[in-house]
This record gives structure tokens, C-alpha cells and sequence, in this order.
């Protein structure tokens, strides 16, 4: 099978991620299978993407007529057989668990076509531990997105240790054509790209909080009007290469070799958050909102909103949308 061989595809989750993958693959035209286990998580995914369709109609992206076709692509169901009997592509968004996920797979297994390509969408899972009871493990691969799928355009691709090349191939034009950015991990690794780079930041965040340095509503400010503006523009390399000015990337690292030693030494190498911490983010979180005024998000609705607004500006900006 190739990339354009794929029309139709499943999402079996329809929580947080799957509905937004099922949403997204609408968007760019194909027929989308929706599968949870009862009713009632299939009209939540059904209410979640016709809400997020008017957000993306109140932002100019679609109008009223498209948004009824982009719902008319949408199937849902509650029997895994009549999601995934006859598509080329299936998405798993289910529970953070191996044990989980490895059910899945024998279940899905047991409808779909050999040549069927499986990706889970895992925030860091290994592909080989998730398909290692798998009939045919060769065509399972992780396709980690970000949240929400249907606006950030990245897409974190790794393979198991008996994932078919030609699979991994497949799977990265499918998703460049249908205008994802797909990123190749050349080993498996916990956590994908991604994950492991935004916990550093984040353990470091935790470190200047418990060390009295910042708050989180001001540490949540320096990453947003600093590094967050240029990370949304092109990545820390990039970055650094135009901060070295004639000497490039490389004499930029050279010249501040010894001061970056000294904070490296100073900074976070904590294997585990501090079990206090989460209470004081969730308190430093409160806080914040309160000094925030409602078009920027002050509770988790607006802020959601805000976020969604924001993101296809930028997606604009990168003509991405």
C-alpha cells in the first residue's frame, strides 16, 4: 500500500486526542470511522468536534456548509469490527497503558486487513512493547501528535523493533499530504522528542519555583514573552544560529561555553518532581488566572479558547491553515 492508497481511515478512542484526530482528518476530506466502547463517549466526541468546528468557523477557517460536510465524514460506532474492517489507516488514542493498549491490538487485529497500517498515538509508550503479541507487528507504528491534533501541526513518527520500513515511509507522506509535519525518531526513545524537551524545561521550571528564584505565573511568563516566541517561529538551533551572528551556531556555543557550564552545574538534574510540587503549581496556576483578564483566558474554558485562537494565527502566519 501507498500513501495515496489511503481514503479511509479509524480513530478507536474518541476521548481528548481521538476526537480531534477524527476531526482533523475530516478536515483534510477523508472518511473517518469513530470507535469507543458505549454511546455516551461517542456523543461526547460528536459534541467536542462539532464545538470545535464552530471555534474554527468563529476564526474564519470553515463556514457553516463545510462544517455540516466535514460531519458528514464522520461515522461513529461501538463495534470495533465495523470501525476497522475496511480502512487503510487507523489512529489508537486509548489509555496510557501497555496492558491497555495491547488488548486493543488483538482486538483490532481480528478485523483488519494485514495490510492495514496501525499507529498509536502514545505520549511515550515503545511501539515494540505495545505490538509485541501482535499477529502482524510489522505494520505498527507511533504517530505521537500534540495536542490539539487538529491545530498543531507536528506528528512524532517512531518504530518498534519489527516495524516495516516501507510502513514508516507510507506513513510519514500520508501525513505530509494531508499537511502534518512529521518528525522521524532514528530510535525509539520514552517520551518521543517533544515530551523529553518539554519536561526539561518544565523540571527546570519546577526547580526556580521550589528555589524560591520565580513564581509559576512569572516562570510561565518568561517562557511565553522569551523563548516561546521564537521556539513558535523556528526551533532552538535555528535560533541559535542567527544569536551567533558570523560565527554561526557553533561559535555562539564556543564563546559562551564557560557561562553556560556554570548554569548547567546550578540547574535542575532531578529524576522525580518533588511530591509537593504538584499542589504548588496547581495553587501558582490559580493565582495566575486570577491576575488575567478574560480575553486572554482567566479558567480553563477561556483559556482553551484563547489558546485555539492564538494557535491559528500563528497556523496562519506558517500557512499551515
Amino acid at each position: 500500500m501507498e500513501a495515496k492508497d489511503i481514503k479511509k481511515v479509524a480513530c478507536v478512542g474518541a476521548g481528548v486526542i481521538g476526537y480531534s484526530w477524527a476531526l482533523y482528518y475530516s478536515l483534510k476530506g477523508l472518511t473517518v470511522n469513530v470507535y469507543d466502547l458505549t454511546d455516551e463517549k461517542l456523543e461526547l466526541a460528536k459534541r467536542r468536534i462539532h464545538e470545535s468546528l464552530l471555534n474554527l468557523k468563529n476564526n474564519d477557517v470553515v463556514n457553516e456548509s463545510e462544517i455540516t460536510e466535514i460531519e458528514s465524514r464522520i461515522y461513529y460506532t461501538t463495534s470495533m469490527e465495523e470501525a476497522v474492517k475496511d480502512v487503510q489507516f487507523i489512529t489508537e488514542s486509548g489509555p496510557e497503558s501497555y496492558e491497555v493498549k495491547q488488548k486493543m491490538v488483538e482486538e483490532m487485529e481480528k478485523y483488519t486487513s494485514k495490510d492495514t497500517i496501525i499507529s498509536s498515538s502514545t505520549s511515550g509508550l515503545l511501539i515494540t512493547e505495545i505490538a509485541k503479541d501482535a499477529k502482524y507487528p510489522e505494520r505498527f507504528i507511533g504517530a505521537h501528535p500534540y495536542n490539539p491534533p487538529h491545530l498543531i501541526p507536528l506528528v512524532e513518527l517512531t518504530r518498534g523493533d519489527k516495524t516495516d520500513s516501507h510502513i514508516l515511509e507510507v506513513a510519514k507522506e500520508f501525513y505530509q499530504m494531508i499537511d502534518k509535519e512529521p518528525v522521524v525518531l532514528q530510535k525509539e526513545a520514552l517520551g518521543f522528542i517533544c515530551n523529553r524537551i518539554q519536561m526539561a524545561v518544565y523540571r527546570e521550571v519546577c526547580n526556580l519555583v521550589m528555589n524560591g528564584v520565580c513564581t509559576i505565573e512569572d516562570a510561565d511568563k518568561a517562557v511565553t514573552y522569551g523563548p516561546g516566541l521564537r521556539w513558535a517561529i523556528m526551533g532552538p538551533s535555528l535560533v541559535f544560529e542567527l544569536g551567533g551572528g558570523e560565527g554561526h551556531i557553533d561559535g555562539l556555543m564556543k564563546h559562551l561555553n564557560s557561562s553556560i557550564s556554570l548554569w548547567l552545574h546550578d540547574m535542575a538534574d532531578f529524576k522525580d518532581f518533588p511530591e509537593q510540587f504538584p499542589e504548588i503549581a496547581r495553587k501558582g496556576v490559580e493565582e495566575a488566572m486570577k491576575n488575567r483578564p478574560r480575553e486572554i483566558g482567566n479558567d480553563n474554558q477561556s483559556l482553551a479558547e484563547y489558546r485555539d485562537k492564538m494557535l491559528i494565527s500563528l497556523l496562519k502566519l506558517h500557512n499551515k491553515l
